[in-house]
């Protein structure tokens, strides 16, 4: 059944698109603003981009969390793929349910439980905070974002494949590395990309876990917002938006690239 693209429809979807990406492209905009005060127009300038870079503090935290967030992103990206695979494929067995549950829980806990509870561990365990606990947390806090995307790819996997592979000698890890890991490879790095935005933008559980030296850019930024809101942060914006933007697209094209080469082999399989 084929339904009409209506006014009432086309408004609705303006009035959303509106209503989430008019206040990013404002401050983009207003990125580029002469004036020091960031609500009124002055004239166009890149000067907040160089007093940007010129600023360590910023400089440092952004480093810390694109360290944090590429380590624990790709913990949780082989994490999470081993556990999807163990509930898609491992059938029934003892404690499943416990072992699903403890899977799935923080996608329903709230965060700043789950922070609580890691500042709680650290401190029982006699560890001290600043990187390695940031990945911790955030490797915990990803990894089940990562698990069902990808057993949402394994659940409708064709396994004749990998049994067609096992037939013709190859061990189970090898099979699974050239037949299974290539094809539900969009999905890994879809993981991948969705730990490494929710561990980029995460606030709550990095201040729990984050020490004095160890400042995340969202921690760095809500402190300097807390005293008004500066041009340097909408530079800083925009770049983070920038660099997102180029990422998601990448990761489509890379994605789109695989899906097709995927199709070509099975008709070029099917053919012989």
């Amino acid at each position: 059944m084929n339904r009409k693209f209506t006014w009432f429809n086309a408004t609705s979807l303006t009035l959303g698109f509106t209503f989430l990406y008019l206040p990013m492209i404002i401050l983009v905009i207003f990125s580029f603003n002469e004036s020091k005060l960031v609500t009124v127009w002055a004239g166009f300038s890149t000067k907040w981009y160089g007093e940007l870079l010129q600023n360590d503090a910023f400089l440092n935290a952004a480093w810390v969390t694109l360290k944090v967030a590429v380590l624990s992103s790709t913990l949780a990206t082989i994490l999470g793929t081993l556990a999807a695979y163990v509930m898609v494929r491992a059938g029934r067995f003892r404690g499943r349910t416990l072992f699903s549950g403890m899977i799935y829980a923080p996608l329903v806990m709230p965060e700043v439980i789950t922070g609580l509870a890691m500042l709680l561990l650290f401190i029982a365990i006699g560890l001290d905070r600043g990187v390695t606990t940031i990945v911790l947390a955030h490797t915990t806090f990803t990894m089940c974002y990562v698990s069902v995307v990808v057993s949402s790819r394994l659940v409708t996997f064709d396994q004749s494949l990998e049994e067609a592979a096992l037939d013709l000698g190859c061990t189970p890890f090898d099979a699974f590395k050239s037949v299974t890991l290539p094809i539900i490879a969009p999905a890994v790095i879809s993981g991948w990309l969705l730990a490494f935005t929710l561990s980029l933008d995460d606030l709550v559980i990095a201040s729990f876990a984050a020490g004095p030296s160890s400042t995340t850019l969202p921690m760095k930024i809500f402190s300097s917002v807390r005293l008004g809101v500066s041009p340097e942060i909408n530079a800083l914006s925009t770049l983070m938006i920038s660099i997102v933007t180029v990422g998601v697209i990448t990761a489509s094209l890379i994605s789109k690239r695989s899906i097709a080469k995927q199709r070509a082999d099975e008709q070029a399989a099917v053919r012989t």
